[in-house]
């Protein structure tokens, strides 16, 4: 017998016809390196995800300035998943009338999470366009990639708009890996000598950082992960001799302990293989995971499934590098503020979140002569993720102080205003350079400022394909690198009986810089115009938009993070 609430339900989406867009500043051009192939037939199946509209999520963000300050009496009482799905879960009404929506347009082949506040379902591109008005398929590629996406924005009825935060797989192209890379042959390189080196290696990242060959990981509870999206695999061969090239001064793991996700056929990637190789480096002999997305359809959005599966997976990894971003004018507000959410889920279970800063600079957006204006990334601008930028040696041959790399992204967020725990720092960084700053209709300085803290991100050796690579820049290289330090101190906490660091930045920023390299000197990319001249934004004492506060001094850092 139906219930007054489904008989209500099925009258409304039986007498409405109109509808309203969820993600109404969603940039829908097509990326110029893609190539459109032409309409999806209209029996093709899709999959496409449903972000249910969450309770409390002002009261999520609560918990986590708690749970994440350290002169908070709730520091470290970090939520069970099932907290946060109790916590988050979408009102009865708001799944009620979302799965009854999808039922009359007979969608039924639908599957949840553990918390409940995401659908994905499969169903034809032809049930898909009428579900969603406007919404028109199409295949584009992009070397061997292929994606299925909409041509123009889509809409919902307005029965379900207030249901709804956005629907994935419509939208958002992958953005294309930007690591620098030059390839070689060279399969002899020698190991550095009296503090000469020819590019970066585990043990000239060991030395910069004053890590010794004890500082690996020991607690059977601990343990790291990378995730990967652009079609990147890594091959367990060239980690293997990785590790028997460069691994030979401290004890270290040879094979990554679980894959989450489907490995491709193809050849190995040079970001997969440099994550992969440098978390387990730094973060050695500490159980590493991979998340590799490359979807079951191609109309799935693989950085959205990533966000999808950490909600249905009880037991994750407490730190996750991840080395992926795209423009924040690329992206609707409404699809940023929910990942947002997720990334608050995260950080109030303990987990730790890193992301590479981006290889662009400050960055450019053109408008036409004289309009120019710099241009953050997103992720790498949400206030709750750490941020990591990127430094190269002042000497490129030598073990030397560093300086700031001139890819290394930084900036102020557009979109998201800039959290309290960076408020000081940043208006002392902007006072302090106030008269070399760029002109201010160049970026925001109320915005959320990033990045947080940086290492060595320039020259890096990889080997892909069996061959040992020299050459490779990029935050790519960094975060895995600061995300394996953090995981070792994650070690010595949990054999404390301390929990988890968690979201680090509040405790990061109350530091003011202590254990931590500051970075001085040094600008990166910005706009080639009159007024800016190709350069964004200095290295300057303390926190600074390029380097944040610094590169890490492992043990001065174990030291103060190991403190309740």
């Amino acid at each position: 017998m139906r219930t007054l609430l489904t008989l209500s339900i099925t009258l409304l989406f039986s007498s409405l016809v109109w509808s309203g867009y969820l993600e109404y500043n969603q940039d829908v051009l097509i990326p110029d390196d893609w190539t459109h192939v032409g309409r999806v037939d209209p029996s093709e199946e899709l999959e496409l995800t449903f972000a249910l509209k969450q309770q409390h999520v002002d009261l999520l963000e609560e918990t986590l300035r708690l749970v994440s300050d350290p002169d908070s009496a709730q520091y470290g009482k970090h939520l069970t998943l099932e907290e946060v799905s109790s916590l988050l879960r979408p009102s009865e009404l708001t799944q009620k009338v979302v799965r009854q929506w999808l039922q009359s347009h007979g969608i039924t082949n639908c599957l949840t999470v553990h918390t409940q506040d995401f659908l994905q379902c499969t169903m034809t591109a032809e049930v898909a366009e009428t579900l969603l008005p406007g919404s028109k398929f199409h295949r584009y590629t992009r070397d061997s990639q292929s994606v299925v996406r909409s041509s123009a924005p889509y809409s919902v009825h307005d029965a379900v708009h207030q249901h709804l935060d956005f629907v994935g797989g419509l939208h958002r192209f992958p953005p294309k890996v930007q690591q620098e890379t030059k390839a070689s042959s060279n399969r002899k390189q020698k190991q550095s000598k009296a503090g000469v080196h020819l590019g970066v290696t585990p043990a000239i990242l060991r030395a910069r950082y004053n890590l010794t060959a004890t500082d690996v990981g020991k607690a059977h509870n601990n343990s790291q992960a990378v995730a990967q999206f652009l079609e990147q695999y890594f091959s367990p061969a060239d980690l293997a001799e990785f590790m028997t090239l460069f691994g030979r001064s401290f004890p270290h793991r040879s094979q990554v302990d679980r894959v989450v996700g489907t490995q491709g056929a193809g050849k190995a990637g040079v970001e997969a293989s440099l994550d992969i190789e440098y978390i387990m480096s730094t973060g050695a002999n500490i159980s590493t995971w991979l998340f590799t997305n490359p979807g079951r359809h191609e109309s799935q959005e693989p950085f959205l499934q990533w966000m999808v599966l950490l909600n249905n997976m009880t037991d994750l990894p407490w730190v996750h590098t991840i080395s992926y971003g795209d423009d924040e004018d690329s992206l609707s507000t409404a699809y940023m503020m929910r990942i947002n959410t997720e990334f608050m889920k995260a950080g109030v279970r303990g987990i730790s979140l890193l992301f590479a800063s981006g290889d662009s600079g400050a960055g450019c957006r053109h408008f036409g002569k004289g309009q120019n204006t710099f241009r953050p990334s997103f992720p790498a601008s949400s206030p709750y993720v750490t941020t990591v930028g990127g430094t190269s040696f002042k000497n490129p041959f030598k073990v030397t102080y560093e300086v700031s790399d001139y890819i290394s992204g930084g900036g102020f967020s557009n979109i998201f205003k800039m959290p309290d725990y960076q408020v000081s720092a940043v208006n002392a960084y902007l006072k302090t350079v106030a008269a070399t700053l760029p002109p201010q209709s160049y970026y925001n300085t109320s915005g959320r400022a990033y990045p947080d803290m940086a290492a060595l991100s320039h020259n890096y050796w990889v080997v892909v394909n069996r061959i040992p690579t020299p050459w490779i820049s990029g935050t790519s290289a960094s975060t895995p690198v600061v995300g394996g330090m953090l995981s070792l101190i994650n070690d010595q906490r949990l054999l404390k009986g301390l929990p988890a660091l968690g979201f680090l930045n509040p405790r990061l920023y109350k530091l003011k810089g202590q254990a931590l390299f500051d970075v001085t000197e040094g600008c990166h990319l910005g706009c080639l115009d009159e007024q800016v001249q190709g350069e964004g934004f200095c290295a300057a004492p303390s926190w600074d938009p390029v380097t944040g506060w610094g590169t890490p001094n492992y043990p001065a850092l174990l030291a103060v993070l190991l403190a309740e």
